[in-house]
C-alpha cells in the first residue's frame, strides 16, 4: 500500500500509522492507537525484565591457616550458590607475613576446585590479586544434565 493510502486510511479510522520494522523493504506499518502501542511494549519489557535470572557473583573467603570444619563449612555454602546459578569467588586471603606461604593458598583452592568438580567448572584459574589469592567458578551445565539422566535411570530400572 502507498504512503499516502495508508495515512489517509489513519485519519479515516482515527488510528495512527506506526512503523513496526523500518529495516523491512518495503517498511511495516500497522494502524493502531499510539498509546496502546507503547503501552503494550512497556508490559512485554516489564515481563521479560520480572522473568531474567541475574548471575550473582558470591564470594567465599579463606585463610592459610583455616580449619578443616569451616573448609567444609565453606565448600557447602559454595555448593549451595553454585546450585542457585550463581558465579563463585574463592579468595584466599593472606594478612601479614602469610603471604610468604602462597602455596597454602594453591593447595586450600585446589582442594576447594576437587569439591566443587561435579557441578561447577573454573572460569578462571588461581591467581594473585594483591594480597588475595582469587579463583572463579561457575556452574557446569554439561555435569548437571549427566547427573539428572543418571538419577532418571536410578528410579526407572
Amino acid at each position: 500500500m502507498l504512503l499516502k493510502d495508508a495515512q489517509r486510511l489513519a485519519i479515516e479510522k482515527a488510528l495512527d500509522l506506526i512503523e513496526i520494522v523500518p529495516n523491512a523493504e518495503p517498511p511495516v506499518c500497522k494502524l493502531m492507537d499510539f498509546g496502546k502501542y507503547k503501552y503494550e511494549l512497556a508490559k512485554k519489557e516489564k515481563h521479560q525484565k520480572k522473568h531474567q535470572h541475574i548471575t550473582l557473583v558470591k564470594e567465599i573467603r579463606f585463610h592459610p591457616n583455616t580449619d578443616t570444619h569451616d573448609f567444609e563449612f565453606k565448600v557447602r555454602h559454595a555448593r549451595g550458590f553454585i546450585e542457585e546459578g550463581h558465579k563463585v569467588k574463592a579468595a584466599v586471603v593472606f594478612k601479614g607475613r602469610e603471604i610468604t606461604y602462597q602455596e597454602l593458598g594453591h593447595k586450600m583452592l585446589d582442594n576447594f576446585t576437587e569439591r566443587l568438580a561435579d557441578i561447577a567448572k573454573i572460569d578462571q584459574s588461581a591467581k594473585m590479586e594483591g594480597r588475595q589469592m582469587v579463583a572463579y567458578y561457575v556452574p557446569d551445565k554439561s555435569k548437571k544434565k549427566s547427573d539428572s539422566k543418571q538419577v532418571k535411570d536410578k528410579t526407572t530400572g
